[in-house]
Order: C-alpha cells, then structure tokens, then sequence
C-alpha cells in the first residue's frame, strides 16, 4: 500500500512543501513545490495553497523548521508564523509533526543512499557511535545524532552561535575586525553565506589583498554577495576570492572537528547546507582535513572519522518525512 506523507523545509525566504511516498526508493516524490514564505500570513495558508492541487489521502505531515521548537510550538524568528502542532493536526486532521530543520537534516544520514553522499575521508567508523551534522548556509547549523538502545535519536543545538576561537594570527586580527564592527563573534559570523561575506570584507579592508574592479563592480549589485565571491575563487580568477575561500573551509574544518570531539562523532561528521556541495573542489583540498584533525593530542582520533558532504538537495525534506518512522 502507497503510503503518502506531506513534509517540508520550512525556512523565513523559502519554503518547501512535499508529497513523498515513504514506501517506493528511490524517495518518491510525488509532487513538490518551494513558495516565498514572505507571500503569506500563516504557514497554514500556504499549506491550503499546496494542497489544493495536491489532494492525496496522507499518513501523516512532518515539518523541518528553521527555529526551535518548544513543546511542539515554534516562533518563527524571523517571519511572524507561530506554527503550532495540535492547531495543524487538527487542520489536516492527520498526526503532525513538527522538528528543527537540522534535526530532519540528521535524520536524513540514516536513510541517504551512497550516491547522495561525497566521501571527503574514508576514516574507520564505529557502529552504533553518535553522528555529528555541521551545515553552513544562511546560518550555521549544528546538529547530532546518538544511538539509543534500538535506533539512532537526532538532536538540535543552536551551537553554531557559540564564540568563536582563533588559532594563527590571521583568525586573530579577523577576530578583532569583526568584534570592532559586529560585536559578539560566533562561528555562524564567519562559517556561513554571510560569514564568507564577512571574511572577504576584512581582507579587503586590510589591505592584504585587493580587490578588482571587476569583482567589486559585481559584488555592488548583488544582495548576497557570497555565490560570486566563492565562484570567483572556484575559477580561481581573484587572489582575493581564493584566500576568502581557503580561510572560510579552514575555520569549516575546525569547527567540525569540534563538533565531532564534543559528540564524539566517531560514526561520522557530514556536512550539509547550500555551501559544501558547491565548493567541493576547496573542501577536496588539504586545508579541511588538516584543520578538522589539527587537535593536538586527539588528532589520531580525527584522523580516523569519516567525513562526508551530503550532495542531496532534497536530505531535509527526507529527513523531516521519515521523521514519525525513527520515534
């Protein structure tokens, strides 16, 4: 029997929304659409939206939020939705389920196929050992994963807001640039889309590298700046870009090391969000895997973590369907 679950991502730009058949692998999607979150009142409206031309008997409805999620009920914090499970069930009239978008993207590392994964690190993993996910985008994600008994359990953290910790004198001087222009200095401030941005403007304002005019003029006209700045440096056409990019996966590399130690990850580290994927040839490159083992006494044990990119656009999306499977 086809089994149909309604799930989405659901962020303050965008948002999407799916039918998937949890039965059939491939993941069959059976419909799925991405809305401007911004175009409308509720969360419920834009549901309504979807499913108008979606009408399917569902199962039950799993969602992926960008926030935290507090008994079930969660404020989004950049947008005025309070989604509140018990009002959608009682709307769909089907169970739902409500979790933080990076736990759905932990639970997707149980269920991804080998293809959907690109093997930064072989390593030696550990059965049944805790799983760490490290995702910069707009933010910097952090979540884990740890067995229980029978199955593996995620767990949302907001730990890439945690300080963040220079270790040469370029980390330095850029942690003293940005808390004379931002204040506090946290990891998401230097390891995410706007954090990319951030790196590219202390290099410039330094005066260690300059900036062409052709870069700039570009960067003038873009609202995100990072997708030319790290294009830039992939084509390898600025010095500037290249030393941008090189900087963002070192610190990359040692935050998901400190990841790893702090949940002892040694079933695996991934990393997911929009960048990774994107900048693969900098993260094939030495600098992130000597950053994510440089750990002193506890480098043999990086060493032997395996490490992945999750290449899958979709992971979130499966990760929040499969949801109701892993409780």
């Amino acid at each position: 029997m086809d089994l149909f679950t309604l799930t989405g991502d659901v962020g303050a730009t965008k948002t999407t929304l799916a039918i998937i058949n949890t039965v059939k692998k491939p993941w069959a999607f059976i419909s799925k659409e991405t809305f401007p979150s911004g175009d409308f009142p509720t969360f419920e409206s834009l549901i309504k939206v979807f499913l108008k031309n979606n009408k399917y008997s569902l199962l039950h409805a799993s969602f992926g939020i960008a926030g935290p999620i507090f008994e079930g009920n969660v404020q989004m914090p950049n947008l005025p939705w309070f989604i509140r499970e018990r009002d959608l069930s009682n709307h769909l009239n089907i169970p739902v389920y409500l979790l933080n978008d990076l736990e759905a993207l932990a639970n997707s590392v149980l269920i991804l196929e080998k293809e959907d994964l690109e093997v930064l690190s072989s390593g030696k993993p550990v059965e049944r050992s805790s799983l760490a996910v490290i995702a910069p985008g707009t933010g910097l994600g952090e979540a884990h994963l740890h067995w229980v008994g029978t199955n593996y359990r995620s767990f949302a953290s907001e730990g890439g807001h945690v300080d963040f910790a220079p270790t040469n004198q370029i980390e330095f001087e850029l942690m003293l640039y940005l808390k004379e222009h931002i204040g506090h200095v946290s990891y998401e401030r230097v390891c995410s889309g706007p954090g990319l941005v951030n790196l590219y403007n202390f290099f410039k304002d330094s005066g260690k590298y300059e900036e062409p005019e052709w870069l700039g003029k570009q960067i003038a006209t873009m609202v995100n700046s990072a997708p030319v700045i790290s294009q830039a440096a992939l084509e390898n056409k600025a010095e500037i870009a290249v030393a941008t990019l090189n900087l963002f996966t070192s610190i990359l590399g040692r935050e998901a090391g400190n990841l790893a130690l702090k949940e002892l990850a040694t079933g695996g580290v991934y990393l997911g969000g929009g960048i990774p994927p994107r900048i693969l040839p900098f993260l094939k490159k030495d600098v992130f895997l000597n950053s994510f083992k440089d750990k002193g006494r506890f480098s043999a044990l990086l060493a032997n973590i395996p490490v992945y990119v999750i290449r899958n656009p979709d992971a979130a999306l499966i990760g929040a369907a499969y949801f109701p499977t892993f409780m």
